[in-house]
């Protein structure tokens, strides 16, 4: 998730540097350039911390056999099918009892 804030943030400033660049009338290339340099300096310089966490997150993602991340939500998902017998009969074929009738 920190990635994608990184990202979203990243992208917003490149946006409001480029209208304003476009506005002081220097040009859609120029401004494009400068508004890329500037959005990168600005999230350098000022936001440390969300563009550390942005990189732990790719290199967690990339390292080879690392774990998956998982939410709360999946790992209580998982321990309840795991909890499930494994023998018991599955039949995937049958439509489900209409319970609301």
């Amino acid at each position: 998730m920190a990635f994608l804030k990184f990202s979203a943030l990243r992208l917003l400033l490149i946006v409001v540097f480029f209208v304003v660049c476009v506005q002081l009338g220097l040009g859609f290339f120029f401004s494009a350039l400068v508004s890329a340099i500037l959005a990168w300096c600005v999230t350098y310089l000022f936001f440390r911390r969300l563009r550390d966490d942005a990189a732990t997150t790719l290199q967690r993602r990339f390292t080879p056999g690392a774990p998956p991340v998982r939410t709360a939500t999946e790992v209580d998902d998982a321990a309840a099918e795991d909890a499930l017998d494994p023998n018991g009969p599955v039949n995937a074929d049958r439509r489900p009892r209409d319970t609301a009738g």
